[in-house]
């Protein structure tokens, strides 16, 4: 790990959003550890600290408009618009599908900055850059805070992450804490895949 992801791992740390037990994670698979960004990012400093890297990293690219998966990456996203001084707007599930909601639209050839509070499997992110294709925008780039797949989901666009770290998740088929019988929690936004 470099000097910056050890100084935004110490926030989470200092913040209790990285946790350990038994979790469900949106994408369905079983982990021991879980970022709870919410947890950090409900103080404005260090999301403001921590979303200037991503914002460093795109304020040469091209881009009119940011937009995010709801409803972590909401957060990060309006403060990257706001710090690159860029339209703002966030994609949300209805009837499982991710679409635009409230009046939010893009122009087809508009250019589109994806960001994302965490990324596992990084199937949220897949699913806005699905919308903002179907919509003839262009994505200009992807950028997340936490990349727990430690740099191995690659969504074909530049993408920066300020913290990548190999989290390891298993099926539940698989689960070892399944196995022990240890309760799995369900800690995000979104319900499991499993209703519950």
């Amino acid at each position: 790990m470099n000097s910056t992801e050890n100084k935004i791992l110490e926030i989470f740390n200092k913040t209790e959003a990285l946790l350990s037990g038994h979790f469900l994670l949106t994408s369905g698979r079983h982990s021991d550890k879980y970022f709870q960004c919410a947890k950090v990012l409900q103080y404005p400093q260090y999301n403001e600290a921590i979303c200037k890297n991503i914002a460093d990293y795109f304020k040469d690219y091209e881009f009119d408009t940011v937009i995010c998966p709801a409803i972590g990456g909401i957060v990060v996203g309006q403060e990257i618009a706001r710090q690159l001084g860029k339209r703002f707007i966030f994609a949300e599930r209805e009837n499982n599908n991710m679409t635009l909601r409230r009046g939010f639209r893009i122009a087809p050839g508009e250019k589109i900055l994806v960001c994302e509070d965490v990324v596992t499997t990084g199937g949220s992110v897949f699913e806005v850059i699905d919308l903002v294709k179907q919509n003839g925008a262009n994505v200009a780039g992807v950028g997340f805070i936490v990349d727990r797949s430690n740099g191995k989901v690659n969504f074909s666009y530049p993408q920066y992450s300020v913290i990548k770290m190999e989290v390891i998740s298993y099926s539940k088929e698989e689960c070892p804490l399944c196995k022990k019988g240890i309760e799995v929690v369900k800690p995000g936004s979104r319900k499991s895949l499993d209703g519950k």
